[in-house]
């Protein structure tokens, strides 16, 4: 696809996804809808592709959210003879019935999406308001800069929240905050955010790009399997009773052993623990961020 409202960046097994519309604040139209469903296709099938960074162009916005100036009446109508001219909500009775089956990818763009088990970083870099919101709690983790604010604005003009956020927000800062936010629209800065728990890092001005790929690259150097199978476990067990939760763990668990390719990783991995060659058994050579080293290793 000839992507023009975004920007699809392979930096080694590190993939870097861009809103590119920074003369409208980022924000999703039709066509942006349609692009990020095929670069995260694209992610979510390249085996090269590791973890992905989520990001906006520009210093001042992440992504304001849906674009209301121009085609805000479906997503991806069935029949729609122009999808660039199509409306970002359900209208026609088949598209209605569609989204309530849970068979639409989303409003703007992949958000329902919810079977992509590779870690996913947000780097939030201005405003992620309304949709925006959203798509910053789609993500992992979120590396967030000190100007950057988070917000459920649409609430001023009567539009409910369709990409996850009643669903997601809450999982990250829990109940009460997240019912703070989605009934109010109250905007908080980057040190509530962090206060809170929906930021996991603030950082300066213009660095939350090179901070999230620098986390995404050590992400990449550990093996994959059982990081894919433990996200997946995580979030299909989220909600679940302990027993039910545990089940899936299991599930996941067993599933890690009994494929080929995580059984020759776990191999390896055993091999460097006995062997001790790994880095963060040799001195002055650690990678994994906070590991302390003591003479009873």
């Amino acid at each position: 696809m000839d992507y023009k409202h975004i920007k699809y960046e392979q930096n080694g097994s590190v993939t870097v996804i861009t809103f590119n519309r920074p003369e409208v604040k980022n924000c999703i139209g039709t066509r942006t809808h349609r692009e990020l469903v095929s670069a995260f296709d694209r992610f979510r099938t390249d085996d090269k592709a590791k973890v992905a960074v989520i990001t906006g162009a520009g210093d001042s916005a992440f992504c304001a959210g849906g674009d209301l100036k121009s085609n805000f009446t479906a997503t991806e109508p069935t029949n729609h003879p122009d999808p660039d001219t199509a409306v970002l909500c359900p209208m026609e009775p088949a598209d209605v019935a569609r989204h309530d089956r849970g068979e639409a990818p989303g409003i703007l763009g992949p958000s329902r999406w919810t079977d992509i088990y590779k870690p996913i970083i947000a780097a939030v870099n201005g405003i992620a308001y309304a949709g925006g919101f959203e798509w910053a709690c789609y993500a992992d983790m979120r590396i967030v800069e000190e100007h950057a604010s988070f917000g459920m604005t649409c609430r001023r003009w009567n539009i409910g929240l369709a990409d996850g956020g009643t669903q997601r927000l809450p999982r990250i800062v829990g109940m009460g905050r997240a019912m703070e936010l989605i009934i109010t629209g109250k905007v908080i800065d980057a040190e509530e955010a962090y206060r809170i728990g929906l930021a996991n890092e603030v950082v300066p001005k213009g660095t939350a790009l090179e901070r999230a790929i620098e986390l995404a690259k050590f992400i990449s150097t550990l093996p994959q399997p059982a990081i894919h199978y433990d996200k997946e476990a995580a979030i299909r067990g989220f909600g679940q009773d302990l027993k039910e939760g545990l089940r899936i763990e299991a599930e996941c668990f067993n599933r890690l052993f009994s494929n080929p390719y995580s059984k020759a990783q776990l191999a390896e991995g055993l091999r460097r623990f006995n062997e001790r060659d790994h880095p963060d058994r040799i001195e002055g050579e650690a990678k994994t961020p906070g590991i302390i080293r003591s003479e009873m290793e």
